[in-house]
């Protein structure tokens, strides 16, 4: 039995928001009622329900907006920015947890904390804070009994997610491996220590690289000494989201329009690098996570939601990103069913005339008016509406494009995409071809071409033998040909019994129409009787086989 069935007074809250909302679908879902297909509320009702439900939801409603290739773009649209009005931990809880994560007094680390939060979130929230060094440090701090609040409220959603499995979505989605997916990612974001890795993986990576000036690009430095599971120690950057920053007419000798797109062309190199290079990407690119520095700088914050591509997955988008420059339809098609996870029966025909219907519109269009982020939701839309399941990695991959589009054309709005790639496809071509060791890898081609040509003249000189000799034998499997034989024999079976009714019917008119003696009308009602019966036969072993169309 379902937790669901267990009266508790989270599950009471629960439906009286839903109720209050009129949501009749997840109404139904807690009374118990039968799950029949889901039904979404509006956009705009489903943010209000879920930031009514409080933290665990809210970051529901935000893992959802990274799922494109689940839900249309209005939805995406809408659960963006969903935040909820959480007020702060009174300081008295915060400094008791502080003091407990660093295992010693807080004035033997800080010489000063402003005791007033920055920010508070739904799982954390930050401090300003002064090393004893002098150094000024941003704390984030896990607000305490959230880990409670996170362990009961994903028990209930894994509940809901079983009963919605019954159903087409259900299967057709993997709802269960979707609130799985969820619990683990949420399980991680209470443990900092992971935001810290993330962080210093990210640092590394956009350090060692000649794709743009790294002296341009700040990944905040992790003070790991004073990082624990529930606390975040990490460098404070001074800036402004970098929508609302206010750059010098002059800076360096550049005008204005000038250092915005320098650091436009910075941080498409950035993401570029890790989306289709590394592999490894800051996943929530958004104006709040982009700071421009006080020193004209730019910085990416918040490093805890991370996407991870294999080389595999890289070259597939890689592919596509050329697929969807030249509008091919077919070629789009080929690459979806490669993405999409084993298993599924598609109809590779409609999927292309899909894709060709979708792209039609984009054909009179200049490559700097497309939006790729508007072509890559809609190629997931239409995967969707195919009931193609994509890897989870491909909605943050899509939400991570448009975010940085949206950042992009609204710091710079005569920012060409186009430009800004093509320089960079010939290195990522490159890497996908030789890897990141060229002399390795064209070495190993080398040995496997040297074994191909001492191994081929033996395995021709073998088939010509086995030709010449008549000693050659082809192995065919013909799946379902055992069938195909049965229903050729029963359909020449039918055929011959056809052809002697036929024959009798003939043969006994033919005699009924010569000398009308006694003897001859016997002869001609026999085979009229016969063929009769016969005829009657063959048509009640069609109708009983069921194939009379």
């Amino acid at each position: 039995m379902f937790a669901l069935t267990k009266n508790t007074s989270r599950q009471r809250e629960i439906a009286e928001v839903v109720f209050r909302n009129g949501w009749d679908y997840a109404r139904g879902l807690l009374t118990g009622d039968k799950a029949d297909e889901p039904r979404l509320p509006s956009p705009e009702v489903l943010r209000n329900i879920l930031i009514e439900l409080g933290p665990v939801y809210v970051k529901l409603g935000q893992l959802l907006s990274t799922r494109p290739d689940l839900l249309s773009a209005r939805y995406v649209e809408t659960l963006t920015d969903l935040q909820t009005n959480v007020p702060p931990v009174p300081w008295g809880q915060v400094e008791s947890l502080i003091q407990q994560e660093l295992g010693q007094p807080i004035e033997a680390v800080f010489s000063e904390i402003d005791r007033n939060a920055i920010a508070a979130g739904s799982i954390g929230q930050v401090y300003s804070a002064v090393l004893l060094s002098g150094q000024q440090v941003a704390l984030k701090v896990q607000r305490p009994g959230i880990d409670v609040v996170v362990a009961r409220d994903i028990s209930l959603i894994k509940s809901l997610a079983e009963l919605v499995s019954r159903t087409e979505f259900g299967k057709n989605f993997d709802i269960v491996g979707l609130a799985e997916e969820f619990s683990n990612a949420l399980v991680a974001e209470l443990d900092f220590t992971s935001e810290a890795a993330y962080t210093e993986q990210l640092r590394q990576n956009l350090t060692n690289t000649k794709l743009f000036d790294t002296q341009q690009l700040v990944i905040p430095q992790i003070f790991n000494d004073l990082t624990t599971k529930k606390l975040l120690t990490i460098e404070w950057l001074d800036g402004v989201p970098i929508l609302q920053a206010k750059l010098p007419q002059i800076r360096a000798n550049k005008d204005e329009a000038t250092q915005r797109s320098e650091i436009t062309t910075v941080l498409f190199r950035a993401f570029f690098k890790q989306v289709y290079i590394d592999g490894f990407f800051h996943a929530d690119p958004h104006p709040g996570n982009i700071f421009y520095l006080q020193d004209g700088r730019i910085a990416l914050l918040d490093c805890g939601m991370v996407g991870r591509l294999d080389p595999r997955t890289q070259q597939i988008l890689t592919e596509m990103l050329l697929a969807i420059v030249d509008l091919d339809g077919r070629r789009c098609s080929q690459l979806t069913l490669e993405l999409a996870e084993g298993g599924q029966q598609v109809n590779l025909n409609q999927l292309t005339s899909d894709y060709d219907i979708m792209l039609r519109k984009y054909y009179n269009r200049s490559i700097s008016q497309i939006n790729f982020s508007e072509v890559i939701y809609e190629l997931l839309q239409v995967s969707r509406n195919n009931k193609i399941r994509l890897p989870s990695n491909m909605g943050l991959y899509a939400k991570t494009l448009a975010n940085l589009e949206g950042v992009t054309r609204g710091f710079y709005p005569q920012v060409n995409l186009l430009d800004e790639i093509r320089p960079l496809m010939a290195d990522v071509f490159r890497r996908q071809l030789l890897g990141e060791r060229p002399a390795e890898t064209l070495l190993r081609i080398g040995l496997d071409f040297k074994s191909l040509s001492l191994r081929s003249p033996r395995l021709v000189e073998l088939l010509l033998d086995r030709v010449t000799s008549e000693t050659l034998q082809w192995n065919v499997n013909i799946l379902r040909l055992d069938v195909l034989a049965v229903s050729l024999e029963d359909s020449a079976n039918r055929l011959s019994f056809s052809i002697l009714v036929g024959s009798l019917i003939m043969g006994a008119a033919i005699i009924a129409t010569g000398s009308a003696t006694s003897q001859v009308s016997v002869i001609s009602n026999v085979l009229f009787a016969a063929a009769s019966l016969l005829g009657l036969w063959l048509i009640l072993s069609i109708l009983r086989s069921g194939k009379l169309k």
